[in-house]
């Protein structure tokens, strides 16, 4: 048997612990770099996670900050909203109290812990809004909102912060040619051109029974219907419409508001044409949009007469002297209605002998001046507090109204209101017409409002109908006004009957109507229905959209505005940092 046997050498034997030696070490190597790889991944990816969470949280700070900036001018107008920027700022971060999530985050403003940072632009500015509405123009306040959020129980302590900016744009609601603060029929019997913007705060009834145009855009907040109010039980729509602008049709819409508080219903929105309860603050959220605590003159009737005096301006401590008030106000006058059935005793005001005593006078002339750097009167509000029998109405009436007192008039009440002959147009020549290059900013304001016309008497007002034959006759004034809404057989009489008629009126007869009808809420006073025997017969309607409301400096006095809350930037930005960054 052979036996071989193999050698080792010394040498062989360290060289193969060498190389386990060596590989052994790479293989660490390898182990501790990917262990490091994964260590740091992992915590890229919880910093990763922890900054979106700190993102969110930022966000939410800024949302609760926008959130109450938007109620508050919803409900209180933008004054709320300046008088409570340090409340934004101090008292509104997410905490405990909102939630168990938030009892370990931090939010600063950039600097301080527990502030929200809150910035006003220096001013508003008037422009052309960029949504839906497109073309409207309003009041546009910019607000910047920034907060910045760690999580002070997070292994990664990550700060982000969110940038937002809001507009808060105020409206001015004359720059419709029709405006709904509920449901907007139209059901026109002759041809109706609407050249204005037309807007519902719910359903808008488009049922014409006769051509209808829309000149311009069409909104409203539930739908537009073609059909009639479900109520309204006469036949199906037998006309036409045509949309002008197709793609300016649009529904639904956010509704646009008066800022008067919690409750916008069309009958709580009445409250602003009537004079304020006792202790009511003239600076609470409805208190700023009470004719009676906005216009520069107040006139009472009572029984034992007619007093006036300065506005809440100067807390009404300025009378108009008792012989000076019956230059331009009466109370003699009676005439019948017929659509109401019932004897209207006016208040009269003889607007051309008001312009010339606002021109002369000697005492609120000089208060108006003095406090709102506007020496002429520009708005009037009249209180009705007489005792009438139940078969008497009470009412204002305006006349001799071709001249308004120089920088314009409004004239507001929350009873009915009515207008005779033609009114603020200072050159003949453009009575019938949509020139209205010789105007002044007017608005009329009441319960209801009706037209009686240039061949108006109060002595023929009982006659029957065909025996009040009207003359054709202007007005050039925006209308803020309530309606008999539609109720089970009984239609409301549409826009095209939102000024309402006691006279014989016929095709010979035109209406010529340049301005804004705003339908505002059911009135109370001027209650009986549309459409029965022996009231009037229709003019012929030439209305229009009066264009000068689309510039600010030519609105009526006093016009309130509806509010709209913009969202306009979102951004991420460097923590301690409020501005957003650049735009490549």
């Amino acid at each position: 048997m052979k036996i071989n046997f193999t050698v080792h050498k010394s040498g062989q034997a360290g060289s193969a612990l060498l190389l386990t030696m060596i590989m052994s070490a790479v293989a660490l190597a390898i182990l501790a770099a990917a262990m490091a790889w994964q260590s740091s991944s992992t915590r890229l990816t919880h910093r990763a996670i922890q900054y979106d969470r700190s993102i969110a949280a930022a966000e939410g700070a800024t949302e609760k900050v926008v959130a109450q900036i938007s109620r508050d001018f919803l409900y209180g107008s933008e004054s709320l909203v300046i008088n409570n920027l340090n409340v934004y700022r101090h008292n509104t971060v997410p905490t405990a109290a909102d939630s168990a999530y938030w009892g370990t985050w931090e939010f600063n403003d950039g600097a301080k812990k527990g502030w929200t940072y809150v910035q006003r632009d220096v001013s508003a500015n008037y422009v052309v809004l960029d949504s839906i509405y497109a073309g409207l123009k309003g009041y546009v306040s910019t607000y910047t909102v920034v907060s910045h959020a760690r999580d002070t129980a997070s292994v990664q302590d990550v700060t982000a912060g969110v940038y937002q900016q809001v507009q808060l744009a105020s409206i001015p609601i004359f720059q419709f040619a029709m405006y709904s603060s509920g449901d907007l029929e139209i059901s026109c019997g002759q041809p109706f051109d609407v050249t204005g913007r037309v807007h519902s705060n719910k359903n808008l009834y488009v049922e014409p029974d006769n051509a209808l145009t829309f000149e311009s855009g069409v909104t409203a907040v539930v739908s537009n219907l073609f059909q009639r109010e479900p109520l309204d039980t006469r036949g199906p729509p037998v006309g036409g419409v045509v949309y002008v602008h197709p793609e300016l049709k649009v529904s639904p819409v956010a509704a646009l508001t008066l800022p008067i508080g919690a409750s916008n219903t069309p009958t709580a929105i009445r409250e602003i044409i009537e004079p304020p309860p006792a202790g009511e603050s003239a600076s609470s959220a409805l208190g700023r949009l009470r004719y009676y605590n906005e216009c520069d003159m107040v006139v009472t009737a009572s029984d034992s007469g007619v007093t006036a005096t300065s506005g809440n301006f100067n807390g009404f401590g300025t009378p108009v002297p008792t012989n000076e008030v019956p230059l331009f106000i009466s109370t003699g006058n009676s005439f019948w209605d017929a659509r109401e059935g019932k004897t209207v005793r006016p208040i009269d005001i003889n607007i051309g002998n008001l312009a010339i005593w606002s021109q002369t006078n000697s005492n609120l002339r000089l208060k108006l001046l003095n406090i709102l750097s506007e020496s002429n009167l520009t708005s009037v509000y009249v209180v009705d507090k007489r005792t009438l029998p139940a078969t008497s109405l009470g009412a204002v009436r305006v006349y001799n109204g071709l001249r308004l007192p120089g920088s314009g008039l409004t004239v507001a009440t929350g009873r009915p209101l009515y207008v005779l002959g033609d009114f603020n147009q200072m050159n003949p020549a453009n009575i019938g017409t949509t020139n209205t290059s010789t105007t002044l900013p007017a608005s009329l304001v009441a319960d209801a409002i009706t037209i009686l016309s240039d061949a108006w008497t109060d002595a023929n007002s009982a006659n029957t109908v065909g025996s009040r034959v009207a003359a054709s006759t202007t007005v050039n004034a925006a209308l803020l006004t309530g309606v008999v809404e539609t109720t089970l057989g009984h239609y409301s009489g549409g826009m095209e009957n939102f000024p309402r008629f006691l006279e014989t009126w016929g095709l010979a007869n035109v209406f010529t109507y340049n301005g804004s009808m705003v339908k505002m809420f059911p009135s109370l006073y001027a209650t009986n229905v549309w459409g029965l025997a022996n009231v009037y017969d229709p003019p012929a309607r030439h209305w229009a959209f009066d264009a000068k409301f689309d510039d600010p400096t030519k609105l009526p006095p006093q016009t309130p505005s509806l509010l709209k809350v913009v969202r306009s930037q979102w951004a991420t930005v460097v923590p301690g940092q409020n501005t957003p960054p650049a735009v490549p």
